[in-house]
């Protein structure tokens, strides 16, 4: 999976849809450390800190500034000119994404945080207002005790005709920095890898700096 998120049926899809392109973005998938040479530049997501996929590994793109292409479904609206982003995927219908937003102060990120965990929280509506045929489902998974704390969610999208597809948020933030992680894949509530996700989200948050 090279490059997130080109969502199919306008629900998680699009969450992960962006994240479609990454299969083809493997073979010339560019190490963080290449890509983050700075110490004071923030550190992404390997691919092996992602949650396990059974019969595949992850492979990841390259650290890229800006937003991504499309827009993720639920943070994207939000997300400024600033933002760096990574799409990994494997060699199934799994996708993530990571993005870092390194606002001019530590109140600033604090503000922008909780503007992308309120985004989140309403975000089931909008799919459905867009699309009569699909039905959106979220949760929220709690507060994560790492650095200045970060949140879990799940969405889950399900259509008239027949897909369904289940995509797990988080919103971390570690001073003047904001760290979002995306992950997605063809399933509902029973087949989100949340102890996974929750360990991700906190390595994520923890190899910022």
């Amino acid at each position: 999976m090279g490059e997130i998120m080109q969502i199919r049926a306008r629900g998680i899809r699009t969450t992960v849809a962006a994240l479609a392109a990454v299969a083809g973005v493997a073979a010339v998938a560019v190490p963080a450390a290449a890509t983050t040479p700075a110490s004071a530049t923030p550190r992404f997501l390997e691919p092996a800190e992602l949650p396990p996929h059974p019969t595949s590994p992850w492979y990841a793109g390259p650290v890229t500034a800006g937003q991504p292409d499309p827009l993720p479904v639920c943070v994207g609206e939000a997300l400024p000119s600033i933002a760096t982003h990574r799409s990994y995927g494997t060699e199934f219908d799994t996708n993530a994404q990571q993005i870092t937003v390194v606002e001019r102060t530590a109140q600033r990120a604090k503000d922008f945080a909780a503007l992308l965990r309120k985004d989140i929280a309403g975000c089931a509506k909008k799919p459905m207002e867009q699309d009569p045929d699909l039905t959106a489902t979220q949760k929220s998974y709690g507060r994560l005790n790492v650095e200045e704390g970060a949140h879990v969610y799940g969405l889950h999208t399900a259509s008239a005709w027949g897909s369904s597809d289940i995509g797990l948020f988080s919103v971390g933030r570690d001073g003047r920095t904001v760290t979002v992680v995306l992950w997605g894949q063809m399933g509902n509530f029973q087949h989100a890898q949340v102890a996974d996700f929750k360990k991700t989200t906190v390595t994520a948050v923890n190899k910022l700096y």
